[in-house]
């Protein structure tokens, strides 16, 4: 019985030391992941609907921070203009420098030619609610819609600016990831634009959620097992007692 005590000892040992090192494993992912995602992410809440249906008036976002460099078209940004109010927007990049931007070919947005299929507007929409006259847009800037055209105070707004209504790179502060509120989760990669040129990548969000996630689990299963392995022990215990007063 004496071996039996020690083995039942030694799987204590071990359970404990287990999990301390989920608990301790768990924390460093849990506050890791919400670390990096407060380096990475930056939150927003969209005032107007100029983006629905994609992201409603109200809706909370989570964006990555980029510079403007990395921007790609078909991207939903969120940048800061002051010929546009001098306060953080959110857009939907059409075309970049070096593009020629117009609407409408048979109801269609064209870049360079080509008629770009945008399956995140209202359905039943056109691409655009009056005519844009061909634009070629100026290098190191880029020309934005809001999916709800008929309602978007976007570059069609500020087409006699300078630049023809486009904003240089340098105004994107970051990238729309995921509607964080509500929850509808990532936003689609615009494949419509593939045919002119790759488009953004997701950011590490998956990764982000899944660090937090993982941690959580980790942590609450290694609190778990104290008490589990507490009572297991108890009843290990009494059914010990009970045979040894059966042997007697």
């Amino acid at each position: 019985m004496s071996g039996t005590r020690r083995t039942d000892e030694g799987h204590g040992r071990l359970g404990s030391k287990l999990s301390g090192l989920a608990v301790a494993l768990g924390c460093v992912l849990f506050l890791g992941g919400f670390a990096w995602g407060a380096v990475v992410y930056q939150p927003y809440t969209v005032p107007t609907d100029s983006m629905s249906p994609t992201i409603a008036s109200g809706d909370r976002v989570l964006a990555e921070r980029i510079d403007g460099s990395e921007v790609r078209r078909g991207d939903v940004v969120v940048f800061k203009q002051s010929t546009w109010g001098n306060m953080p927007m959110v857009k939907r990049v059409v075309a970049v420098g070096g593009d020629t931007v117009a609407c409408c070919t048979q109801d269609k947005l064209t870049v360079n030619g080509k008629k770009i299929e945008e399956p995140y507007l209202p359905k039943g929409s056109a691409a655009e609610s009056s005519r844009i006259p061909s634009i070629e847009v100026p290098k190191d800037r880029l020309f934005l819609l809001g999916d709800e055209r008929s309602g978007s105070l976007d570059s069609t707004a500020h087409l006699t600016e300078a630049g023809n209504g486009t904003v240089p790179r340098s105004a994107v502060n970051a990238r729309v990831d995921a509607v964080a509120w509500p929850m509808n989760g990532m936003l689609d990669r615009p494949t419509g634009f593939e045919p002119l040129g790759g488009v953004s990548e997701p950011g590490p969000l998956r990764l982000v959620l899944t660090a937090i996630v993982a941690g959580a689990v980790l942590v609450l299963g290694g609190a778990a097992y104290g008490p589990i392995a507490n009572r297991s022990a108890r009843r290990r215990g009494r059914t010990g007692a009970g045979e040894r007063a059966l042997a007697g």
